[in-house]
């Protein structure tokens, strides 16, 4: 009974409904505002953590993201449904990764944080949603076509092992070289002192939630992206009364805890440029509808052992790495110098793929 639960409707919206709470409390514990969940912002700050860019307000291992592939590599082994795979085209997979990433930073967050946003009460989520739907719409134009990225090869055991022995390494750097007080570096990793990567839940806390949502999201199939492509689709809700559910638990925890403060300006690392909130998320959508899952359901599925979608992944945080060394992502002041030429220039590329990675008719 358990193993079927989350497959049917109170599963997923049970899980969504759990990921808002979550989330909010972890904004409660010291996350960033309208961000105690943004899988893009936080994949950016292990970026930063590593010392693949240098912008010092951005730079923390976080382990909500770690939780996730080991919460998920957990309950795939639990339940055999560790299969590893890979082969399915990875350089468009890699390239799909950076440019969903430098959309999300245009934006300034992931579909989940863009529901969190919404349920905080920021306005300029309103538009950013919008923009998502268009790009995830325009992908399963594709995919009606045809589009697919190949066939997927079962592989070794070991290959499926590496994300989350990636993820485990992660978090043995963190207790190895933990944070000091006013410092910005420990050791090998950089941590911020100011800005939203110094903003953070405890180390444990958050570790915690992260295995939780990853084993759940894992056995329900949790995904914004597939949400909205079976809408449009299939007019199927089962995937999509999970985000309603994270929505709505999310906006109640903000009430009670005082976090929801309505309006578009001065909204906690967010801007208010709409158009350029609306096509970085088109962007960011159609990556995703085309390399096959939200940011979150990559790392869920890299822990099951998707070598394909780990090259997603890696590709993500080589994006954020791009979007802060080449003046693409956004601030609350605004689009980055570069940011709306990569937004243009990342829709050509997905259109490329979209339209020459498809399997012919006669």
């Amino acid at each position: 009974m358990f193993k079927n639960f989350f497959a049917t409707r109170w599963g997923i919206i049970g899980v969504g409904g759990i990921i808002g709470v979550f989330a909010a409390l972890l904004q409660k514990l010291g996350n960033p505002g309208n961000m105690g969940i943004c899988v893009a912002c936080f994949e950016r700050d292990i970026a930063g953590a590593v010392g693949l860019h240098s912008a010092a307000v951005v730079q923390y291992m976080r382990p909500e993201i770690i939780g996730f592939v080991l919460g998920s590599f957990a309950a795939a082994y639990i339940f055999k449904e560790f299969r590893p795979r890979s082969g399915s085209a990875p350089i468009a997979r890699f390239t799909l990764g950076i440019f969903a990433m430098i959309g999300a930073l245009v934006f300034l967050g992931c579909p989940w944080r863009a529901l969190l946003r919404l349920a905080g009460g920021d306005g300029n989520a309103i538009t950013g949603l919008l923009g998502l739907a268009c790009g995830v719409w325009i992908g399963t134009l594709f995919l009606k076509q045809g589009y697919n990225l190949g066939k997927t090869n079962t592989t070794h055991a070991s290959a499926g092992w590496i994300m989350p022995l990636m993820m485990l390494g992660f978090l043995v750097l963190m207790l190895i070289f933990p944070q000091i007080d006013g410092e910005n570096k420990s050791g090998i990793l950089f941590y911020s002192t100011k800005g939203p990567g110094a903003m953070h839940a405890p180390l444990f806390i958050s570790i915690l939630v992260g295995i939780v949502i990853g084993f759940g999201a894992q056995r329900s199939r949790f995904c914004t992206m597939g949400a909205l492509r079976d809408l449009f689709l299939f007019r199927q809700i089962h995937l999509l009364s999970g985000v309603i559910a994270l929505v709505i638990s999310a906006f109640v925890v903000n009430l009670i805890l005082g976090q929801f403060n309505p309006g578009f300006a001065g909204q906690p690392v967010a801007h208010n440029m709409s158009i350029w909130n609306f096509a970085g998320m088109t962007l960011a959508g159609l990556a995703f509808a085309l390399a096959g899952g939200c940011p979150g359901r990559q790392l869920f599925l890299a822990g099951e052992g998707d070598g394909d979608a780990a090259i997603f992944v890696l590709g993500m945080i080589i994006g954020a790495a791009f979007a802060h060394n080449f003046g693409l992502a956004s601030s609350p002041a605004g689009v980055g110098p570069h940011g709306i030429a990569a937004v243009v220039i990342g829709i050509i590329v997905c259109l490329f793929i979209g339209f020459t990675m498809r399997n012919k008719t006669t």
